[in-house]
Parts: C-alpha cells; structure tokens; sequence
C-alpha cells in the first residue's frame, strides 16, 4: 500500500460527505499500514485525527500519516502540528485558505513539530471531486432563484 492508496481512501471518505450534500473533503489517519481514524466534512482533519487518538489511546500521533483530500487551512495545519502527525499527504492545494504551502506554510514557524508534507498525490482527482461539488451547488442555487 501506498500513498496513492490511502488518498484513494481519503477520497472514499470525500464522498461520503459529497452524497449528504457537504464539502467533499476527506481525511485518513495511518499508523504501520492501517487506517486507525477517518473523516470527511465538519472539519475532516479533525475527525480522522480524533477517531485515531481515541483509537491508539493518547493524543500524540507520531508515527502517523495523515491523508487528506485538500490542503489544510489554518485550524488544521494547528491540530496537526499538536497531534504530532509524523507525515501529512494531501492531494489538492488550496489557494484560498491552504496553510501548507499555497497562502502560507504553518509549518515554516518555529512550532515544537514540524511534519513531513507531500502535496499533490491524486490532485486531479482530488480538485475534480470538489469542482463538481461547487459546480452542481451553482446550478441549484440558479435554479431556485430563476
């Protein structure tokens, strides 16, 4: 298994949220090969980060990899950086609110943890999701105010 793997399942997560109408962003935790938290929508980070420190029993994920669909904004590049995540994989850059590297790098500033990162993996399939996504919710919000 490999990092395209994961974001595969990052992805699978994505579009869980697409189905009930949410922001199709998922996000995968991985320690030694196995998937041990995912989440998608409400902050998809966040959720596949707590699922796998109530999973592991502790809040220091150190030997995880975090996968996720689209670059962090600020508040998650902050969870990651407290959690200890070993290696962030995303797959889109976020050029509104990305903290990874499109708006800023978080983890250019001397905080206690600095992760591996890999922007990029699957992008296209990453962005594609969320274009579709952003397209539809404008073609029925057009179609109520017509």
């Amino acid at each position: 298994m490999d990092d395209e793997y994961f974001m595969r399942c990052a992805i699978e997560q994505a579009k869980k949220a697409y189905v009930i109408d949410e922001v199709p962003i998922g996000a995968v935790v991985v320690k030694d090969g196995e998937i041990v938290g995912a989440g998608f929508n409400k902050r998809d980070e966040l959720m596949a980060i707590d699922e796998a420190c109530k999973n592991l029993g502790g809040w220091r994920l150190w030997q995880c990899d975090l996968y996720v669909t689209l670059e962090p904004c600020p508040m998650c590049a902050g969870a990651i950086i407290n959690s200890r995540i070993k290696r962030l994989v995303y797959g889109s850059y976020d050029y509104k609110a990305g903290s990874c590297k499109s708006v800023i790098n978080l983890f250019d500033l001397p905080y206690n943890h600095k992760p591996a990162v890999l922007g990029g993996v699957l992008e296209s399939e990453c962005a594609e999701l969320l274009s579709n996504f952003f397209k539809e919710l404008r073609q029925k919000r057009k179609g109520r105010y017509n």
